[in-house]
């Protein structure tokens, strides 16, 4: 009968069960808010996760948000913003070993702030143009979180 009871359980949990899909968009030039939102959509995730459901979670980069991908970041960013890009990149790190998460730089954006393709930490994808990402995952049903 316990069997049985935790089987019924676990049914119950596996069907209730939701998926988020959420494409997080990102083109801030201010890198203490930066650090609070890759530190946010990590918690996020694990928000999700902890109520037994799934998360697909995308993060497209473009502006000056794309400049915690560079491995040499603070020759990219001013002396005062440094410490925050650290702490971004050290937040983007942890969230590129998820499974379930997926990063895009948009090369116009690198290329913008003289970030070399061979600069970018090797997680980060890097697409022609990350509005054509960001509307590719909206049609895909993904909700849109904008960090501006």
């Amino acid at each position: 009968m316990k069997n049985v009871f935790l089987l019924l359980s676990l049914f119950s949990v596996l069907v209730n069960a939701r998926e988020y899909k959420v494409v997080f968009d990102c083109s801030s030039a201010d890198a203490s808010y930066i650090k609070s939102r890759m530190w946010l959509v990590g918690k996020t995730i694990d928000m999700i996760e902890e109520q037994g459901d799934t998360a697909k979670v995308a993060l497209t980069l473009h502006g000056s948000c794309v400049a915690m991908v560079a491995k040499d970041y603070d020759m990219t960013v001013p002396d005062e913003d440094v410490q925050d890009i650290k702490q971004s990149q050290q937040y983007l790190k942890k969230l590129a070993k998820r499974k379930n998460v997926t990063i895009t730089a948009c090369a116009m954006s690198l290329a913008h702030n003289a970030i070399e393709k061979e600069d970018v930490l090797p997680f980060v994808k890097i697409s022609k143009n990350s509005f054509l990402d960001t509307i590719r995952y909206q049609n895909d049903g993904y909700a849109l979180m904008s960090f501006k």
